[in-house]
């Protein structure tokens, strides 16, 4: 299983969500960690970033050697990718 590392930024982003979307992401992103299943996509330009899809919210991460996953923000979809 691949350890979850979240930024600054993207710890007060899931604050910011409600309890029971943040509980949503919070599995989602501990089954694609422990399996590779999920909803992802490579972003588009020279960035190595990748983003979950949770429903209405994109999380926006890179994989980070050895074993890691670098979690960058936790958005809405309307303002995940500006």
């Amino acid at each position: 299983m691949k350890k979850i590392i979240f930024t600054i930024p993207a710890r007060a982003d899931i604050r910011r969500v409600d309890r029971d979307t943040a509980m949503r992401i919070l599995t989602t992103l501990h089954r694609f960690a422990k399996t590779g299943e999920g909803d992802i996509k490579r972003l588009q330009g020279d960035s190595s970033e990748l983003r979950l899809r949770v429903g209405d919210y994109r999380v926006r991460f890179s994989e980070e050697p050895p074993d890691a996953l670098l979690i960058h923000s936790v958005r809405h979809r309307s303002e995940a990718y500006r």
